[in-house]
């Protein structure tokens, strides 16, 4: 969450920095928080399609309700449907990565020795 909250924060600051230069700062220290947060979930074990699907999904969908909030923006129904179709492909993506690590011989931690 926290490798989402950055990047939204730090896209948003890009598009203030347009009038604001000083936003340029928290810019980098966005983008820059935002990889290594990513990098400690894929130390942590999470696959990184899943990672980044979950990164880029919800950085997008949160990135387009704040610019619509913060810059007044508008989100079209079509956008808006776009939205939950992305959010419906990560969640998918991720039930798939589930159902495939439950698949995997020893993922239940058994080995099949003794049993």
């Amino acid at each position: 969450m926290a490798a989402v909250l950055l990047e939204v924060a730090a896209t948003l600051s890009l598009k203030g920095a347009l009038e604001r230069p000083a936003f340029l700062v928290l810019v980098v220290l966005g983008y820059v928080g935002a990889f290594g947060a990513l990098t400690l979930v894929l130390r942590a074990g999470m696959g990184l399609g899943v990672a980044y699907g979950i990164w880029g999904a919800a950085g997008v969908a949160l990135t387009a309700v704040a610019s619509a909030v913060v810059f007044d923006e508008t989100i079209t129904p079509v956008m808006a449907a776009g939205l939950v179709l992305v959010v419906a492909g990560v969640l998918c993506i991720e039930l798939g990565a589930q159902a495939a690590r439950r698949a995997r011989p020893g993922a239940d931690g058994l080995t099949g020795e003794g049993s």
